[in-house]
């Protein structure tokens, strides 16, 4: 999986999650929060979505890494890698 395809992934999760989100116009180093005004639980619900798209485990350590979508595309690239 490229790293497109990871944004792609992110994005339309985050469409899923908070379907008022404006996605297309993300900034990719301003956290989801910050830009979307989703809660705690909204974001839970995105990394839980993520780990099961990907097959992958995300501890909860390590969310905080996947508060912005670059943050996402540098955990999860890899962490696919790795699996493959």
């Amino acid at each position: 999986m490229t790293e497109g395809d990871i944004k792609a992934l992110v994005l339309k999760v985050l469409d899923e999650i908070a379907p008022e989100a404006d996605t297309a116009n993300i900034e990719p180093d301003v956290t989801f929060h910050d830009q979307f005004d989703i809660d705690s639980m909204d974001f839970v619900n995105l990394v839980t979505a993520l780990d099961k798209a990907l097959r992958i485990d995300i501890p909860e350590e390590d969310f905080y890494q996947l508060a912005t979508l670059n943050g996402c595309i540098a955990y999860l690239t890899p962490r696919l890698r790795a699996s493959a």
